[in-house]
């Protein structure tokens, strides 16, 4: 791997993200509780909302270190209001949405106060971070008045809030924040594991079941699911993306970052994660078709992966293996033949064209490497 000599993922990092974990599971419990297509959007919009405040602290610790004192007690701070957030999750559009709210604007906040006091070439981070901060902040605060509001207006509130978010960094720009590529990219690797395993826990997570062969049989089908996403983005895509941050200087390795891993990586997440609703249906009933919301979650979360894959290599300057679009192509078509087949039949579609495609991209990635070497 062609890389520049950068720190790695510290194990304080990784505590931070176990609170991010804990906001995820509340979303698939929440979906899982509440099987409709309102609990599915309202998944989608809290987990936006998560990711950003994941996401600023990856951009955060990637040039700010967390080693001394004082940047270390401001992030445990930020990491107190994101566990009142996750506590928030399955309220977020009830009586628990003003303090999400409010959790994410001390989140927020404290991000801005640290990048302004520790981070690297002061001279131009500053001016970057005070730009960005001003949609940061003003996200926390529609988010809030989402919190007290209710019906259509909520909506539109938490629909403001997300876009004037994702926009910011489009309209105030990135240039003049450090990106390390080596560390960047382990940490959202390191989040995309995360969310796999969150997966694998789904499969111990069905409740009161009597462990048999046909039990044992479906869940190492959706083992091989899991396995085969793993392997289509840690066997392919993961140097690839290292490789071209190291190719890029300032702000095009700064907006490449963006693109790359807080913009793409969002479908590669929320795919895992609402393949995991799936996944936990699919073991509780195997032999019953599945309800279509968990068809949905489960067929859709693939397609998410896929789509997000593709894009993440289209977005290097390449383009996407065509079994991925075949791939991708058959997870839409199981979306609404899940709840007329039994779940263990939806299950072995997605496993099969899942592995299929891991390792059938694999000559592909042999030979980038090689040309790269």
């Amino acid at each position: 791997m062609v890389a520049e000599p950068d720190a790695r993922v510290s194990t304080f990092e990784l505590f931070f993200d176990l609170v991010f974990v804990f906001a995820i599971t509340q979303i698939t419990g929440t979906v899982t509780r509440a099987p409709t297509a309102v609990s599915l959007g309202r998944g989608v919009a809290v987990f936006l909302v998560l990711w950003w405040a994941w996401g600023a602290y990856a951009w955060l610790t990637n040039t700010v270190p967390t080693g001394e004192t004082g940047p270390r007690l401001v992030v445990l701070a930020a990491m107190a209001a994101m566990l009142v957030i996750a506590l928030a999750v399955p309220h977020a559009w009830g009586d628990g949405g003003v303090a999400l709210a409010l959790g994410f604007l001390a989140v927020m906040a404290l991000h801005c106060a640290l990048f302004l006091l520790a981070a690297e070439n002061p001279t131009v981070a500053r001016p970057a971070m005070i730009r960005l901060a001003t949609t940061n902040l003003a996200t926390a605060v529609i988010l809030v008045g989402a919190g007290l509001a209710d019906g259509r207006a909520q909506t539109a509130l938490w629909v403001a809030a997300i876009a004037l978010c994702y926009a910011g960094p489009y309209l105030t720009g990135v240039a003049g924040f450090t990106v390390h590529p080596g560390h960047f990219v382990e940490r959202h690797g390191l989040i995309v594991l995360i969310a796999l395993g969150e997966s694998v826990v789904a499969i111990g997570a069905g409740g009161d079941v009597t462990v048999d062969w046909g039990l044992a049989g479906v869940a190492l089908v959706v083992m091989a699911l899991i396995v085969g996403l793993w392997w289509s983005y840690f066997d392919h895509d993961a140097d690839d993306g290292e490789r071209a941050l190291v190719a890029c200087e300032g702000p095009e390795r700064a907006r490449l970052a963006r693109d790359v891993y807080s913009y793409l990586h969002i479908p590669l997440v929320l795919g895992v994660v609402y393949a995991a609703v799936g996944i936990h249906e699919a073991l509780v009933r195997p032999n019953e078709p599945l309800d279509p919301v968990f068809a949905g979650a489960f067929a859709g979360g693939v397609v998410l992966y896929a789509a997000g894959l593709g894009a993440i290599r289209l977005r290097l300057g390449g383009r996407p293996h065509p079994a991925r679009v075949a791939a991708a192509l058959v997870a839409v078509a199981v979306i609404p033949l899940a709840p007329h087949v039994d779940a263990v039949v939806a299950a072995v579609i997605l496993a099969a064209t899942t592995l299929a495609v891991a390792l059938g991209d694999r000559p592909r990635a042999r030979r980038v490497l090689e040309s790269t070497a």
